[in-house]
Parts: structure tokens; sequence; C-alpha cells
């Protein structure tokens, strides 16, 4: 049995992630979810990892920390489950996006911070922010046209998995997209895993101010 050791599901973007993966693709897995930013969280995450940091996947001795490498494990463990495509081509365009995702749009992570508890309504973005909001549009439209979605590759992939706190964050402030990008938004919301998180998110009572302000 595999055992993800997450934060907060009301706030931990990169807990989201291989979470989400594992409920779609039927995986079986405990969970252990750690309170963030609080006097105990670091030295308990450390018992788990020596980045201490979430999310960490243990399989047996084997521990694997970072969103992106636990997935890449899991598909490793899985090669029977479709995690990437299985296309050469389609499975590099899901990896430069699940990457690009991975890696970029730093602006719109710090101005828009996921919570699933917040209200939806819009704020004032930066300039780069709506770049980063465009450019994530963009990318999904395109996904979308060439494989016919309703997800970035057609059926649901470790690249939705990756951009799925986007859609909380789409949602959640209220950024515009385009009808192409809310249907994709509206298949991920539809998803019983989303469900599941959500209403687990919504029902935890530990609360982050910083996370709370806006």
């Amino acid at each position: 049995m595999l055992t993800l050791v997450i934060g907060n599901k009301r706030y931990s973007t990169w807990s989201l992630r291989p979470w989400i993966l594992l409920k779609e693709f039927g995986v079986p897995f405990e969970e252990i979810v750690i309170p963030l930013y609080r006097e105990d969280s670091k030295s308990a995450l450390l018992t788990h990892s020596p980045a201490g940091k979430v999310p960490i996947l243990h399989d047996g001795e084997a521990s694997v920390w970072d969103s992106l490498a636990i997935i890449e494990y899991v598909a490793d463990l899985y090669p029977d489950l479709v995690i990437w495509p299985r296309k050469r081509e389609t499975r590099a365009h899901a990896r430069a996006l699940a990457c690009e995702m991975h890696s970029g749009f730093a602006a719109l992570r710090s101005e828009c911070s996921m919570n699933f508890g917040r209200a939806p309504r819009p704020i004032s973005l930066t300039e780069t922010a709506r770049a980063d909001a465009a450019r994530i549009d963009a990318a999904w439209r395109d996904a979308l046209a060439r494989y016919g979605g309703p997800f970035l590759s057609g059926q649901f992939s470790a690249a939705d998995a990756m951009f799925a706190p986007v859609v909380q964050r789409f949602d959640a402030y209220m950024i515009p997209v385009s009808e192409e990008s809310q249907r994709y938004m509206d298949a991920i919301k539809s998803l019983a895993s989303w469900k599941e998180w959500s209403l687990s998110a919504k029902s935890e009572k530990w609360r982050l101010p910083q996370y709370e302000r806006d």
C-alpha cells in the first residue's frame, strides 16, 4: 500500500496534484495529512523526507518527494495505467505541459493562492499574472483542439493532474477564460476525485491567515 503525505487540502496545491492522479486512476493509497505552517509542521515533515515539504510518497522503503516525481514513479509502478498518453507525440505534449506548469507561472501562483474555501470573487492582478493566465488559457485551448477534449490529452492524464490547482484558482478568483477552457474546467470539477478533495478541504478546521486575506 502506498502512503501519500500531504498538507492542508484547503491550500496545498502540490499535494492536490498526485492525490487527484492516484484517485482518478484507482491506485490504492493511504493518506497522512500534516497541517502546514504550524510550530510542529517542519519537524513532522522531516520525519517523512529530508526536504521537509509535501507531498511525499512512501512505497515500502522507497520515498519520493515532489509532485511530478511522484507522478512519474506511479506511472512506472503501474505501466498498464495510461497516466501518460501512449502515443509518443501526445505523451511529449502532455509532459511539456506538465513541466511548464511545474516550473512556471510564478506571478499567478503568488497572487492567487489556492483556497478551496474562498467565495469566488475577482481581485486586481498584475500584468505578469494576467500574462500567466492568458498563456495557460492558450495552452489549454491548443491541447483541447489537438486531442478533442474533454481533457488535455483527450483522456484524463498526468497533465490534467498538474493543472488541477489552476482550475481552482481560475474559479475562485473569477479569472476570465475562453469557452473551451471553461468547458475543460467544468470537466475537471465534475470528477469524483475533485469533489472528494473539495468536500474534505472545506471541512478542514485549520486556517492560514496569509491565505485568507484577499
